[in-house]
Order: structure tokens, then C-alpha cells, then sequence
């Protein structure tokens, strides 16, 4: 019972760990990458549909995004959709494409993202402490069900936090290579 909850624990905060890899993935760095678009939704026929599912998007360059609609009818709705983002550029429609010219980022830019990027672990972290209070308060369940030992339960909580600790100095350490990435010129 005890590893079923360990293992909960372990998938649990995974996925928290995934999930901030993502959210790091839409800070711009000094390249401009397109995954910057991931969160962007377009009013495709009155459905809203990610950016990525009605146009092709590529990186043309270090600092341009080119974004190609299989509509040509839907650049407009793109153009509008990028502008609502907010992602620090003007889209610019060229009758064919939507295209994306990202200037090079400031040091307040850069730092900007290492505070974004900081509250994002911050929050990943808060995750994973919660999932921690959970696979105790199953152990205090058994413990209270005299289904495991005093001595049992004392083991687990130990092992609960060793798998705490692992996963916080992973989200630590991907944060400092995110931060070094960000602040790289």
C-alpha cells in the first residue's frame, strides 16, 4: 500500500515537473521560438482552435516567425489573435502569411522573464508540497486504520519527503538552467 502511494507521489509530481518545462518553454529567449504561440487561440468559424491547428508556423530566422494559414480567409482572424496576446509584436500580414519580427530583447526584457520564469517554479514547487500533504494524509489514513505501524508510517513520511526533496532540486535545477539560457546574450 505503502509503494501505491509512493508511486502515486512520484507520477504526481512528474507531471508538475512536465508542466513547468512547458510553461519555460513559452519565455522568450534570445531565439525566438515558436512554441511563444502555444497558448494563442484563433476564432476558427466561431470555435476557438489553437494557432497551430489552422496554420503552418515556422521559424524563418533567429528572430522571425512566419506564420503561413491553410485559409487564407483566417489571416485576419490570426493577426487579430496575436495582437490580443500580447507577446511583444505587432503581427504583420503580407496578404500571404503573418509575420512575426522579434527585435533583441533588453536586459529589463531578459530579467522580466527570469522573475516570470521564477514564479513559475515558485509555483511548481507549491504543486509538489501539495501532492506531498496528500500521500501523507494517505499514510496518516492507514496509520489510523492500524493498517500500517507507528514505525511503518514513520519510514514512509521520511521516504514522502525524500521524494519531496528530489523533485524540488530538479524544478531548482531547471530553473537555473532556464535562468542562465534567458540571461545568455
Amino acid at each position: 500500500m505503502l509503494v501505491e502511494i509512493y508511486d502515486k507521489q512520484k507520477a504526481q509530481n512528474e507531471k508538475s515537473l512536465q508542466s513547468l518545462k512547458k510553461d519555460f518553454s513559452t519565455l522568450r529567449t534570445g531565439r525566438v521560438n515558436i512554441s511563444i504561440l502555444d497558448n494563442i487561440t484563433v476564432d476558427y468559424y466561431g470555435n476557438p482552435t489553437p494557432l497551430n491547428q489552422v496554420a503552418t508556423i515556422l521559424n524563418t530566422d533567429a528572430s522571425t516567425i512566419s506564420i503561413s494559414p491553410w485559409e487564407k480567409n483566417m489571416l485576419k482572424n490570426i493577426e487579430t489573435a496575436i495582437s490580443a496576446a500580447n507577446i511583444g509584436v505587432n503581427p504583420n500580414n503580407d496578404g500571404e502569411a503573418v509575420k512575426l519580427f522579434f527585435p533583441p530583447m533588453t536586459t529589463e526584457q531578459r530579467q522580466e522573464n527570469v522573475k516570470q520564469a521564477k514564479a513559475m517554479a515558485e509555483k511548481a514547487k507549491v504543486a509538489i508540497r501539495n501532492i506531498r500533504k496528500d500521500a501523507n494524509d494517505a499514510i496518516k489514513k492507514l496509520e489510523k486504520d492500524k493498517t500500517v505501524s507507528e514505525d511503518e508510517a514513520k519510514k514512509a513520511y521520511d521516504e514522502v519527503q525524500k521524494i519531496t526533496d528530489s523533485y524540488i532540486t530538479k524544478i531548482d535545477d531547471s530553473l537555473k538552467t532556464k535562468e542562465s539560457e534567458l540571461l545568455k546574450l
